[in-house]
């Protein structure tokens, strides 16, 4: 019997496991089969799991607000998130916990604070001075809605305009409200006969701050006195009022209508506008009004010292310009320009030299909030140019369909990316440093490398650095640049087997040490990259086409014999690249009419530029059989040391060898079983199941499944080898109890399930391939959809002359496991219990012309097929962990025994699994439909975590999860932002020392000087005491069924949570006796002083006294 470990049994116990079946997970081995007992350094302690950072564009974005002395910007959206901006590498993400829409946000300027107003009409007071932002206050409005608030500059009272009309004051510092409330009816009188609408506009005058000017939506305009409660001036004007903005000397203000007018009114003149200008009307001749434009939505007047004001406006555009770019207009004396948007203008602010309302303003940017990016002009330069953005915003700008994680990466690779990715960027920014640079940067405890890569619909795929919880674009390949592109879409029909996206990635598959790429596009496609530093031009671009056949003749075939039919017609061992084959025209319908043997896209004919970074070695494609589409690939992957890549669909499974561009490999998933097939399944026509054109990748939409619109959207989720489902099952969301259930769709029969086998999982290694094995040697492990893992045997040509020349033998080994469940994963640990990686040629440059003699010193750098390493280590075992949708198992080789099983969920699957190093050791990691993250130990599976952490609720996550090495994990939480998270305690503990700094102390700029003339006339601005107006001595309480005082987790117990473990309390409760302790110094001194003053006085006092003490009044 096997020797337990107590503790370790204990460990087991204590770890929360997701079912009690789960504690039965040590498989007992007959004797003499005994393992020897590993040292596992892993336990329970080490993990922990929390969100790091939200990288990313905000998903629909709705407020925009920036502070212009901390220097910050902050973005909310319509989720209730709030986003905020530092400088480049200072960002935070928070969430309102109601999840409304963000409907207005306003910083308490160089306060560190933030309110944001909400659709729910909650109003909430964020404390910015924690590098986790809390809430310190919120409010409830329960009779009315809140609609537009504003917040004077080094003010303390809020003023929150309402739907009703009515003007409520809050009190920022206690959230409370006052008793004074201006009333619609008293704001507007008798001048309207009917309800003037909602408040859509609140500010004070620039130079008199007690007087309040008031919109409503109808085209009405209050300027209101708040000491006499009344009004002085009331303009009308006939078209609704969407913006108003003062003029900084509070003479004049600006409207902009829903006709796509402004309108310009002197303050004294109420009866009618000064000016009324329509940016985008057309003139009439006979001096009529212009026709009608779209609305202007905002309007902002701002000023300079030494030439004509700004006026900056979004909207207005006349309804004849169908299908014209959102635009921005700036207005600048007889100057207008029009700046043309990507997207849809949520909002827009001007950002000035002042905080100061009633000094000139000084313009000098102007921040434009789009559906989906954020754009920031320079208005110092001609043409206003745009600054480059240095957030990294651009994730979405193809929809993101994969993602993988790579931490702990070669040190070379980023900079090496960074190289070349820079010649990439575009021309024509403006020269100026970004404005929006407050904050401080966090002290970056990690130092190791990581990387991300993300593939989007457009077949493009981006690196990123995201190394210390930033992230930053590195580079950018266009794998599409290697097809010819269809010019209409009566091209396209013949062959894609997708309606929109033919180039968008399914799957990518990279080796860091080598830089090898390899990608699986939607249209059946593979493309493997070489880097290299040096421009080429590709004369012709090597090609295969691969016939991934379903049709079998003989299910018993022999074991290393390939059936010749398959094969594509290219000699197995030509070290010639292969030309490219143009598509049949006539020869591409078989005898019955049905397409036959064409790729579904067309590579270009044409020499191919390729820049310095990734360029193309060799296009895979797969072709159609007898008028069948061929499937999407379902699993991928490429060894650099042996030069080939492998891939599989539901029909079956590909080898290639990319050095000698020949294909070595072509089984269907039965001949894999040879005899052994447990199904005994008969050869039948791919006809009967016919996948339905553009199935797969596009499946299933956000949320809810619409067959109709199965691939119109590229953002719908995109089915990957993440689901490991065979592809032609289509699932379908069924959210009861948070989790998928797959239901079969209608066209597919029961039985298809056993017959249509998907190759899910692939994986290169040096192992032992059979049970009398005595030592290992190269070999290609395959896990399939139904739980079944085969091993195939590499035979590589020594030396590096002859692996170009002689050809590689694939045959399979016979050597089958099954596991319950679709595999996933699978990876191999030597006899102590380490990760083993697969093979790899470290990378060097390609494209060098140098003498044939350097070449072959270079290609000598190969490794061998066996190496020292593990011929040294032949009587040592090794361990295989594989993972499926519903199991791992660690089978003991070369003796095939199950050395661990560890049943890891009954009634879910898991979706994503990954063997990863932590710690110096290594662990199982997955997540699974339900929600749970887990952890399990190597190699004996004992689970370490279990947390609930998120509900699969769209397909959209299942396709971008992914675990990392060093405790890291991501995946997509909306179509534009990458959510990081750690599972690793060390990580959560270092994490806020990591955070950047949002609130900096800045010394505020000084007031505007009013002048000697002004301060003497009264010209200047004219204060008014608020607290005497609104305070609850003159005005009252307010009724306390208007609204209700939520407080906040933002006070003590936000500090608490912001700051992680004992240190940090105890760095903090030093801090404040040490602050404590000043200022009880200071106290005494000050006492001290005081007294000695008081002394001093007395005595003085007492000496006047006796000097006028005899003297009548007269004599002073």
């Amino acid at each position: 019997m096997r020797k337990f470990n107590i503790r370790k049994v204990l460990d087991g116990l204590t770890a929360g496991s997701s079912s009690a079946s789960q504690q039965q997970q040590q498989q007992q081995h007959p004797p003499g089969n005994r393992e020897p007992e590993i040292q596992e350094t892993l336990q329970s302690e080490h993990f922990q799991l929390c969100k790091t950072v939200r990288h990313g564009f905000p998903y629909q974005p709705s407020a925009l607000a920036f502070d212009p002395v901390q220097k910050i910007l902050a973005v909310g959206t319509q989720t209730g998130a709030l986003r905020l901006f530092g400088r480049p590498g200072v960002e935070c993400y928070c969430q309102h916990d109601s999840g409304a829409a963000v409907i207005q946000l306003q910083f308490l300027i160089n306060e560190g604070a933030l309110v944001s107003a909400l659709a729910d009409d909650t109003l909430h007071l964020w404390n910015l001075r924690q590098k986790r932002p809390a809430v310190l206050h919120s409010l409830k409005f329960c009779r009315e809605r809140v609609t537009f608030c504003h917040l004077p500059f080094q003010s303390k009272w809020l003023y929150v305009g309402t739907e009703r009309g009515n003007i409520h004051i809050v009190n920022v510092e206690s959230f409370t409200l006052s008793g004074y409330v201006i009333m619609w009816n008293k704001a507007i009188e008798l001048s309207s006969k009917s309800h003037p609408g909602p408040v859509v506009h609140i500010s004070d005058n620039p130079m008199d701050e007690g007087k309040l000017l008031i919109g409503f939506e109808s085209g009405t305009v209050v300027l209101w006195d708040l000491k006499s409660k009344k009004a002085d001036y009331r303009y009308t004007y006939d078209e609704a009022i969407h913006s108003v903005a003062w003029h900084h000397e509070g003479k004049q203000f600006i409207c902009s209508h829903s006709d796509g007018t402004l309108t310009i009114w002197n303050v004294r003149s109420p009866t009618k506008p000064v000016q009324t200008i329509t940016p985008h009307g057309k003139q009439l001749k006979d001096g009529k009004k212009p026709e009608p434009c779209k609305p202007i939505l905002k309007v902002e007047f701002k000023t300079t010292r030494s030439g004509e004001p700004f006026i900056i406006l979004s909207g207005g555009l006349s309804y004849d310009t169908v299908g014209r770019r959102p635009c921005l207009t700036v207005m600048h004396g007889k100057s207008t320009a029009v700046l043309e948007m990507d997207y849809s203008i949520v909002d827009f602010l001007t950002l000035c030299e002042t905080p100061y309302p009633n000094d000139f303003q000084e313009p000098y940017a102007v921040v434009v909030l789009l559906e989906k990016d954020l754009v920031l002009i320079d208005l110092a330069q001609n043409g206003y140019p745009i600054f480059e953005n240095p957030y990294p915003l651009s994730i979405h700008e193809s929809p993101v369909t994969c993602c993988e994680y790579f931490a702990d990466c070669p040190v070379d690779l980023i900079p090496a990316l960074y190289s070349v990715g820079a010649r990439q960027k575009r021309q024509g920014y403006s020269k100026k440093e970004w404005p929006i640079n407050g904050g401080n940067w966090g002290l970056g405890a990690q130092s190791y490398p990581e990387i991300i890569i993300t593939g989007h619909a457009d077949g493009s795929i981006k690196f990123w650095d995201a190394s210390a919880i930033t992230l930053q674009v590195l580079y950018k390949l266009k794998t599409s640049k290697v097809f010819e592109k269809s010019r209409n879409k009566d091209d396209r029909q013949n062959t894609d087997i997708v309606d929109e996206d033919p180039y968008a990635i399914q799957i990518i598959s990279w080796c860091p040490e080598s830089r090898m790429l390899c990608i699986a596009g939607v249209s059946a496609h593979v493309i493997i990259y070489r880097f290299s530093k040096q421009e080429v031009v590709t004369e012709v671009i090597p090609m295969l086409e691969v016939r991934l056949l379903y049709e079998i003749n003989d299910v018993e075939t022999p074991e290393g014999e390939q059936p010749p039919p398959l094969s594509t017609p290219v000699g197995s061992s030509t070290s010639q690249p292969i030309p490219p084959q143009s598509h049949p025209s006539t020869s591409s319908s078989s005898s019955d009419g049905l397409r036959d043997n064409v790729p579904c896209l067309k590579v270009k004919n044409s020499p191919l530029k390729q820049s310095p970074g990734y360029q193309t070695e060799l296009v895979i494609q797969l072709v159609w059989v007898g008028g069948e589409p061929p499937q999407q690939i379902t699993s991928l992957a490429l060894n650099s040391s042996y030069g080939l890549v492998v891939f599989g669909n539901s029909n079956g499974i590909a080898m290639v060898d990319y050095l000698q561009k020949a294909v070595l490999l072509n089984l269907s998933t039965i001949e894999l079983y040879g005899s052994n097939d447990p199904y005994r399944r008969e050869p039948r026509s791919p006809r009967k199941s016919r996948q339905p054109s553009g199935a797969g990748l596009c499946d299933i939409t956000e949320g809810t499944v619409v067959p109709e619109d199965r691939c119109k959207s590229p953002t719908s989720a995109k089915m990957s080898r993440k689901l490991s489902l065979p592809t032609d099952l289509k699932p379908d969301l069924d959210v009861k109890d948070n989790s998928f259930s797959r239901s079969r769709s209608s066209s597919v029969t029961s039985i298809d399930k056993e017959s249509r086998e998907a190759i899910s999982a692939l994986h290169f290694c040096e192992t032992f391939t059979r049970k009398a094995d005595s030592s290992p040697s190269p070999c290609l492990w395959v896990g399939t959809t139904v739980g079944t893992a085969f091993v195939i045997t590499l035979n590589l040509p020594l030396g590096p002359e002859q692996r170009l020349l002689q050809p590689v033998i694939v045959s399979p080994s016979g050597t089958i496991l099954r596991l319950k469940g679709a595999i996933l994963r699978m990876a191999f640990l030597d006899a102590a219990g380490c990760l083993m990686p697969p093979a790899y040629e470290p990378w060097t440059e390609h494209n060098v012309p140098e003498e044939k003699d350097e070449k072959e010193k270079l290609k000598k750098r190969r490794p061998v097929s066996v190496s020292p390493s593990s011929s040294q280590e032949i009587s040592e075992n090794q361990y295989a962990v594989i993972c499926s949708e519903k199991q791992a198992k660690v089978i003991s080789l070369p003796t095939q025994n199950c050395a661990y099983k560890q049943n890891i969920t009954e009634t879910s699957f898991v979706l994503r699994g990954d063997i990863v190093a932590l710690s110096n050791s290594v662990c199982l990691a997955c997540f699974c439909a339900n929600g749970h993250i887990m952890t399990f130990s190597l190699p004996s599976l004992r689970p370490l975590l279990d947390v609930y952490y998120l509900p699969l609720t769209n397909m959209r996550i299942a396709r971008t999860f992914c675990f990392a090495n060093s405790g890291q994990a991501l995946y997509l939480v909306s179509p534009t932002e990458i959510q990081r998270l750690t599972y690793s305690q060390e990580t959560c503990e270092n994490l806020q020392e990591m955070l950047g700094e949002l609130f900096t102390p800045v010394e505020t700029p000084e007031a505007p000087n009013r002048g000697f003339f002004k301060g003497l006339f009264g010209g200047g601005a004219q204060s008014l005491d608020r607290e005497e107006l609104f305070g609850e001595s003159s005005s009252g309480k307010a009724s306390r069924s208007l609204a209700q005082h939520i407080p906040g987790p933002g006070g003590i117990e936000g500090v608490k949570g912001a700051a992680s473990g004992v240190v940090g309390e105890l760095a903090r409760a030093r801090l404040a006796l040490d602050e404590r302790g000043q200022k009880l110094s200071d106290l005494e001194e000050r006492t001290a002083a005081m007294m000695s003053s008081a002394d001093s006085f007395s005595k003085h006092a007492h000496e006047m006294m006796l000097k006028y003490k005899d003297k009548k009044w007269y004599q002073f």
